[in-house]
């Protein structure tokens, strides 16, 4: 009835719907390029839990941020030590004045900020990591210039300001190179240059009209800055293959009907159209699964992808066929010009090849996906730092001289919060319970150091604590410096963060003892990273379900088969593993050209989500064609050819285009772009060859007619 619906107003309204579409472009399309100004931080923040506590705290009430700006000072042998500390005490004094800034740690005030050719500062500001960008030009231009002494900035705000940046030029750069490409490829597909503009141009506009919208919501709610790089590429890959769907159906119904527009629609409509909304239903569930994971990075990309695939669906079913009906006249022209598709007799003769060797065909396929997929044993997540940019990047450079100098090896710091109950004021029997604690940590093997906090006072051993738990009168000298109720504990734990052992330390030790008086909270980057994989794979196994069941329902009530939906999603996990097999290969080898390093824990969450629709998208197209041909004739083999051949040329097409799109990302500055954009192009090309043209073809001549078995009753 809906399809019905669509296909009256699409016949009897073109124009009203065009307009409609065109005001609604207008309004939306003029905010797409504000869409960066509102976008906030990365977003892989864990919420809600005892790390965004303790950093709050600590920035509250201890002023110290746990992402200070790092200032690193690098002089010249020939430079005299005095000459150096005037130098850091010029550029200190400089930017002292800087609006927020909230707190100095210089490195000739404390010890262990200066050795050798090196010395480095902590800046802390009020301002939000996003809001970080005119702090840092600011901060830039006080430098003083010396070319003796260099002063480079580094630290998490540093870097991700650079990555943000790098991410933006990665991006303009892709779409310069991608949409020219896919828009050969379409028009070689097409033989047409109207028909090849036509899905160009209703991807763009799903591009566009999603940045609008999403720009009104980034002025209500936090939005991760990945939105900008995830958006075009959803957008453009889903508003482009349905369009593709739609136009290849509309003009394979004009040729066997010329003339016969209105005819040619309502074929088209009751078809790749219901081919169009079951595939944007599967790409929907998939995403919203997504929001399961309690991460601003991931509810915030799934939600713009979720924007992007209603807005590409409702183009597809309401604006593009309008556009259809209005230049049917003048596709039908392009298609006299062109009148054999000599393709399709390509993809029947491979279509014959396979249904005469499925199980050839099939063990082939298999042992080309068990190579792709054996490397996926190995695969490291992590999350990513400075080294995601590239090795010339002045904040990496200045990071990377910060750990080997000032950080020990192989070690990590936490911060661990000790506050009463109830805000009460601290009593001498916090202190010796405080002493207690820390006792304990410093027998603890896997602690190099212990040492307490209290902002002013800078660092405090165990034996000074100890004194501080002897009595009020010596708490008294450390009232103007320590919050009533609070005391914070800094620990130098063996380990690097992101160590396994230093993870389950914070997540498993047991801080409160018996009868404790105080509660403790633990924060610093051991933690942070802990939280977010908890994070991750707390909630994947649900994620996994709810999308595996969600898909199975829609596609059994689609094809009313059993086996069908099972094996459509048995195909999609198949080519993302091989994908993320062949991404770990690349990325964790010694491969000329690239630099080996462990993947982007986001990335292949972005990729399962972004690929599961696409793969699902041109495996519903080719399940819809074979399952139009069985209900015809009744015959599976027949079906299966026909299916085979009338999609091959779409998918193939579409998958080309896909890659031409992603590929650009490939080589782009930031890491994670880089990873993002030759993962997707490896599972879309696994898919788009060896799993629709070989797997999934040799299955359904294998299975006959149990692909289309529903229990009786």
């Amino acid at each position: 009835m809906g399809f019905r619906w669509l296909t009256f107003i699409s016949l009897r309204y073109p124009r009203t719907i065009l307009l409609l579409w065109i005001a609604f472009f207008i309004g939306f399309g003029f905010h797409a390029w504000k869409l960066p100004d509102v976008l906030k931080d990365h977003g892989l923040t864990p919420t809600g839990g005892d790390y965004a506590y303790v950093e709050k705290t600590m920035s509250a009430d201890f002023r110290m941020s746990h992402s200070p700006v790092i200032v690193m000072f690098e002089k010249k042998r020939t430079v005299s030590d005095a000459v150096f500390r005037q130098h850091i005490a010029q550029t200190l004094t400089q930017a002292a004045d800087i609006k927020g800034l909230s707190a100095i740690q210089s490195p000739l005030e404390q010890q262990g900020m200066l050795a050798g050719r090196y010395a480095y500062a902590l800046l802390s500001f009020e301002q939000k990591p996003y809001q970080m960008k005119p702090v840092l030009k600011a901060l830039q231009q006080k430098l003083p210039p010396s070319p003796d002494i260099a002063v480079t900035l580094t630290g998490q705000a540093v870097v991700q300001e650079e990555v943000n940046r790098s991410s933006e030029h990665d991006l303009k750069q892709a779409e310069l190179i991608g949409l020219p490409v896919a828009f050969l490829i379409l028009w070689f597909a097409f033989g047409g240059l109207r028909a090849a503009a036509i899905p160009v141009v209703t991807g763009v506009a799903a591009v566009a009209g999603t940045m609008g919208i999403m720009y009104g919501i980034g002025t209500r709610v936090e939005l991760s800055h990945f939105v900008l790089n995830v958006i075009p590429m959803a957008g453009l890959a889903l508003g482009i293959d349905f369009a593709l769907m739609m136009v290849s159906r509309f003009r394979e119904e004009l040729r066997r009907a010329p003339a016969m527009v209105n005819q040619a629609m309502a074929m088209t409509m009751r078809t790749a159209g219901k081919a169009v909304a079951v595939s944007a239903c599967c790409v929907m569930l998939g995403l919203v699964g997504l929001l399961w994971i309690p991460l601003p990075i991931f509810t915030t990309v799934a939600l713009g992808a979720m924007v992007v695939t209603a807005l590409s669906a409702l183009i597809a079913l309401t604006l593009l066929p309008s556009l259809l009906v209005l230049l049917g006249p003048v596709l039908e022209a392009e298609l006299r010009r062109r009148p054999v598709e000599r393709s399709k007799k390509h993809w029947a003769i491979w279509a014959d090849f396979v249904m005469r060797r499925p199980k050839c065909i099939l063990a082939m396929a298999c042992l080309l996906l068990l190579a792709c997929l054996l490397p996926l044993a190995r695969m490291e997540l992590a999350i990513p730092d400075a080294s995601s940019l590239p090795d010339r990047s002045v904040s990496r450079q200045a990071m990377e001289a910060f750990q080997k100098n000032f950080q020990p090896p192989e070690s990590s710091r936490v911060y661990v919060l000790a506050e009463t109950a109830s805000g009460q004021a601290l009593e001498p029997r916090h202190w010796r319970e405080a002493y207690a604690f820390v006792q304990r940590l410093e027998r603890d093997p896997g602690v190099l150091r212990v040492d307490s906090v209290f902002s002013s006072l800078g660092m405090l051993k165990s034996k000074q604590l100890a004194v501080l738990a002897s009595g009020p009168q010596h708490q008294q000298a450390i009232a103007p410096y320590v919050p009533p109720h609070r005391m914070l504990i800094q620990v130098t734990l063996q380990g690097k963060p992101d160590s396994k052992a230093a993870m389950a330390w914070v997540r498993d030790g047991p801080y409160e003892m018996n009868g404790s008086a105080l509660t403790y909270r633990l924060g610093g980057e051991v933690k942070y990273q802990q939280e977010i994989f908890d994070a991750i794979t707390g909630h994947a196994g649900s994620v996994l379900l709810f999308i595996i069941i969600g898909n199975y329902m829609v596609l059994f009530l689609a094809f009313r088969s059993v086996l069908l939906p099972i094996k459509a999603l048995m195909m999609n996990f198949l080519s993302l593993g091989a994908a993320f097999g062949v991404l770990t290969w690349i990325f964790q080898q010694e491969l000329p050209g690239l630099e080996p390093g462990r993947i982007a824990v986001m990335i292949p969450i972005f990729i399962f989500g972004l690929v599961f629709g696409i793969s699902m998208d041109y495996g519903v197209f080719l399940l819809a064609r074979m399952a139009e041909a069985y209900r015809q004739t009744g015959d599976n083999d027949l079906a299966v050819r026909e299916g085979l051949v009338s999609t091959s040329r779409i998918i193939t097409s579409a998958a080309a285009m896909m890659i031409a799109v992603t590929v650009p990302f490939a080589f782009g500055d930031v890491i994670g772009v880089r990873q993002l954009g030759i993962g997707i192009a490896t599972a879309i090309m696994i898919d788009a060859t060896l799993i629709r043209l070989m797997v999934v073809p040799s299955l359904m001549k294998l299975l006959g007619q149990w692909n289309w078995w529903v229990p009786k009753g």
